[in-house]
């Protein structure tokens, strides 16, 4: 008999709950009672995001909000720095470039976090610049930036910040309004605990007058204007996924009735122990500045990961992500957000151990579980 586990970074584990209520029969959205879950949703996503800006909910993923936030704050005469150690991150120079938005996009090494200092160089060298993109959490190399200095530099310069959350929301200590975080970016199958399909967008009063003045917007489905205007009404202006907004509400009351603080603890918790395990049995941390929300951990020399996650799939139902571009073949990750506690953990980690022993990898078997146990009892 076998499980699946997701330990993917994107989609992640569904509680029953939210699969329960996404399965019954649904209503159509164009009625008060959808309207009130909107409305009821909206302010819960206010309480785990830390904001009291202003939520919409989109139909898409992360990337159509990430699409919506850049285009709507870069009117004809912007200029957007993007700052990219991963793939997450040259995205959004890419969406730049595809509209036309003059934008310098500023490379650093995989694994590590741009020095926000850095960014206060491009600011004085380039007054052009009225935005700044960052990614909180990395997902392709699993590496944090310390988002609450960068946001310090971009208000010092009345620049705006945007902030892809798509891997911290929800996961990471996020205080947008105390960090001065202009627009703040997720998706539903990350931290939220639901399947594909839902954007998040939070946006403070700064960046609605850029987008609000922005007139020739060029996003049509992905207007913020025109979902801000149906969101003060509780509704939306294209068919929601509404099935998905209904199981959003479950796992919105499940985060809070936890206390997105101790989310927070306990998400850090599972990546300490991961860690922790890693290092026990030969597979090293990857990044220098290491994201919470999920785990890379290098590959044993002599063992292929590609074979390493197949026979994790095949024999345990466990679903790690491998690395992409210049990581391919050197990395598994392995997610901490979504319906994931510490007993989930330590399974995933005695698999691995079970699965290295059987490629011949040389540790001690046992060392992995015994090192993270050592870690949630010493949180506990």
């Amino acid at each position: 008999m076998k499980k699946i586990r997701l330990f993917t970074p994107g989609p992640c584990m569904v509680p029953e709950e939210a699969l329960l209520e996404m399965a019954r029969p649904f209503e159509h959205h164009r009625t008060a009672w959808f309207k009130d879950v909107i409305k009821d949703c909206t302010a819960k996503l206010q309480k785990v995001f830390h904001t009291a800006n202003e939520v919409l909910i989109l139909t898409g993923s992360g990337t159509a909000a990430a699409e919506g936030a850049i285009v709507g704050c870069c009117p004809p005469g912007s200029k957007m720095l993007t700052v990219e150690g991963g793939k997450f991150g040259e995205r959004w120079g890419q969406i730049c470039e595809q509209f036309g938005i003059p934008v310098t996009r500023h490379k650093v090494d995989w694994g590590t976090a741009v020095d926000p200092g850095v960014i206060a160089d491009h600011l004085k060298k380039d007054p052009a610049i009225t935005a700044v993109m960052v990614v909180h959490s990395e997902t392709s190399t699993a590496t944090a930036c310390d988002l609450a200095a960068i946001g310090k530099i971009t208000n010092a310069a009345g620049k705006l910040l945007l902030a892809d959350c798509i891997t911290s929301a929800g996961a990471l200590p996020l205080k947008p309004d105390e960090w001065g975080v202009d627009i703040v970016i997720t998706g539903s199958q990350k931290a939220l605990m639901l399947p594909p399909g839902l954007g998040f967008v939070s946006v403070s009063p700064r960046a609605w007058q850029t987008i609000e003045n922005n007139k020739k917007q060029t996003a049509f489905y992905v207007n913020l204007n025109k979902a801000r205007k149906s969101a003060k009404d509780s509704d939306t202006p294209f068919t929601p996924a509404h099935l998905l907004v209904r199981g959003l509400k479950v796992t919105l009351d499940m985060l809070l009735a936890e206390g997105m603080e101790n989310v927070w603890k306990r998400v850090a918790g599972l990546a300490a122990a991961t860690r922790a395990a890693g290092d026990a049995i030969g597979m090293t941390t990857y990044s220098k500045r290491p994201s919470d929300s999920v785990t890379a951990l290098n590959v044993p020399a002599g063992v292929s990961e590609k074979d390493f996650r197949k026979q994790l799939r095949d024999r345990y139902g466990i679903h790690l992500a491998g690395g992409q571009d210049q990581i391919e073949g050197k990395v598994v990750r392995m997610s901490h957000m979504g319906f994931v506690d510490s007993v989930d953990t330590i399974g995933a980690i005695s698999a691995i151990e079970q699965t290295l022993h059987r490629m011949g990898h040389s540790f001690t078997l046992g060392a992995g579980v015994a090192a993270a146990t050592k870690v949630f009892a010493e949180r506990a």
